[in-house]
């Protein structure tokens, strides 16, 4: 079992390496991106056109993984599940913490697709260099339920609408919600647990004056943990 875990792990290692990953988790691909802003409507009207199954990847994100070659490995075994000719990989448009996994899924011979608030555009947050098509939805938020609890604003109602698929590895509130709205819905939910990065985690603590966290699991994790 261990020589099986030091060969897998020797693998992901490698896979790491061919993506050009830095130590922030990027990779840079030579894809042109399409940007365009997009309603919920329009998006489920250019998915549907596309004619595949969506799969779409929700974790972490400037939270960073604490180990982010252990979620390369899952991401890499997940994809290797679906085919290139009939399946688009989509994910929050940026390349930090679970967009990574947009350098492997074009290396691996996928579209890629991202969908984003426009909160990202207005903060002048980058998009992944791996990206086919990317979307701006507007919206006020990042994602995640609006205060009704229930509701999902425009960004998540998109993720969610135009996914048959949905795979968290690890993830925060905004993912928790798009996974638990997508299960309500009867759609395809696999979940992964991942800790966030623990030390963006304590300094972000730190920065807001908030009591030092002891579990790095994300509010994901603890949506779906096992009782």
């Amino acid at each position: 079992m261990h020589t099986a875990r030091t060969r897998r792990a020797a693998l992901v290692a490698a896979c790491v390496a061919s993506l050009g990953l830095s130590s922030a988790g990027h990779a840079a691909c030579d894809t042109e991106t399409f940007i365009q802003g997009a309603d919920v409507d329009q998006l489920e009207e250019f998915f549907k056109d596309q004619n595949k199954q969506v799969v779409t990847f929700i974790g972490y994100s400037g939270a960073g993984y604490e180990d982010p070659s252990h979620m390369l490995g899952i991401a890499s075994d997940l994809l290797d599940q679906f085919n290139p000719a009939t399946t688009i990989i989509n994910i929050g448009a940026t390349p930090e913490g679970i967009g990574a996994v947009y350098a492997l899924a074009k290396q691996k011979g996928f579209v890629t697709t991202g969908i984003v608030s426009t909160q990202a555009k207005a903060y002048g947050v980058e998009l992944s260099t791996c990206l086919d098509y990317a979307f701006f939805v507007q919206d006020d938020t990042w994602g995640g339920f609006l205060a009704d609890g229930h509701t999902l604003s425009p960004t998540s109602a998109a993720m969610v609408g135009v996914s048959q698929v949905l795979i968290g590895i690890g993830g925060g509130e905004v993912g928790r919600d798009e996974l638990l709205a997508a299960r309500h819905l009867g759609k395809s939910v696999r979940f992964f647990p991942a800790d966030m990065n623990h030390q963006t985690a304590l300094q972000k603590a730190r920065k807001n004056g908030r009591p030092a966290p002891t579990d790095f699991g994300g509010a994901a994790a603890a949506a779906f943990r096992q009782p």
